[in-house]
């Protein structure tokens, strides 16, 4: 695998639909689904359905979407990811994370539909020290977590072509994420407090639909895989790189202190796993791609973020 400018770029390029499949992303109003129609490969003819126009909680819908659209391949972005909300909003979360998924799997199952799915890091409890391997046991510390967890369980286990791919930290140059919430703070205050005991690693959602597409078009990559940006830093030294590289773009105007806080020191309804890298070889060995630093993906999104300002 050769690092493009573009990111990965894979050994070879294999593929089982025909130039013309049909391909469906559900959620396509969310950061991820929006960077997945964007990325779609062009011997592909893509629909993308935003949760109004397909709502994945509700079976009628769904088989009717499927029935319309019949495509061969499906990446489900859609998902309930306020992760503090869905501590009093069980059901919410259980109906898009856990149900949805289980109802699209049968339904791929039946009609021969090759399922990509995605999942979170926060299947785990962040006790580990070292990167997440995707036989490691899952433990949710929260809501958002276990009905995540519940959801992935039911793809495994259908009868479906099917890959589940986990992922941390998403961001985009849209959407709700770390990095436009950050430079908003930042372009209105002075200082801006960031939990500093917190450990991951970013994901750009354009890298991230770039994997999904390839395990989408590679039938023999079946069950689960883990896939980010590579590094491995706390939410603060994201803090910092993002204003350090807006700041060289003149994205933020004024000088920003960010300070280092404590998870104890800035309480949410819902536990965080305190650790969530995820261990991604042997995706890259099976899709033959590399991984892209974080830092060189975050410079291409703030990029992004001031082209659609200018």
């Amino acid at each position: 695998g050769v690092r493009g400018s573009h990111g990965p770029i894979c050994r070879v390029a294999r593929s089982a639909f025909v130039s013309d499949s049909r391909a469906l992303v559900l959620g396509a109003g969310g950061q991820l689904g929006q960077a997945c129609v964007a990325a779609a490969p062009s011997q592909l003819r893509v629909n993308g359905l935003t949760r109004v126009q397909c709502d994945v909680t509700d079976e009628g819908v769904l088989r009717d979407c499927l029935q319309r659209l019949s495509p061969q391949i499906i990446i489900n972005a859609a998902a309930y990811t306020a992760v503090d909300a869905a501590e009093d909003d069980r059901d919410t979360a259980q109906a898009l994370n856990a149900q949805a998924p289980q109802r699209l799997a049968t339904l791929c199952a039946e009609r021969g539909i090759r399922l990509v799915h995605v999942s979170t890091d926060f299947v785990f409890d962040g006790a580990a020290k070292t990167p997440y391997l995707t036989t490691d046991n899952p433990a949710p510390l929260g809501v958002y977590g276990e009905t995540k967890l519940q959801g992935e369980q039911a793809v495994l286990a259908s009868d479906a072509s099917h890959a589940v791919v986990r992922t941390s930290w998403v961001y985009a140059p849209q959407g709700k994420n770390f990095m436009l919430t950050m430079l908003q703070l930042m372009r209105e205050r002075g200082v801006v407090g960031v939990v500093s005991d917190q450990m991951g690693a970013p994901t750009a959602a354009s890298g991230l639909a770039d994997i999904c597409w390839r395990l989408a078009q590679a039938p023999e990559a079946v069950g689960l895989f883990h896939w980010s940006d590579e590094g491995e830093i706390s939410w603060y030294e994201f803090a910092c790189a993002i204003r350090d590289e807006a700041t060289a773009i003149g994205l933020i105007a004024t000088p920003v202190t960010v300070d280092p806080i404590t998870t104890s020191a800035f309480p949410t309804a819902a536990k965080r796993p305190a650790y969530g890298v995820l261990n991604v070889k042997q995706t890259c060995h099976q899709l033959g791609v590399v991984q892209r630093p974080w830092r060189d993906a975050l410079r291409d999104n703030l990029r992004a973020v001031k082209a659609r300002e200018s």
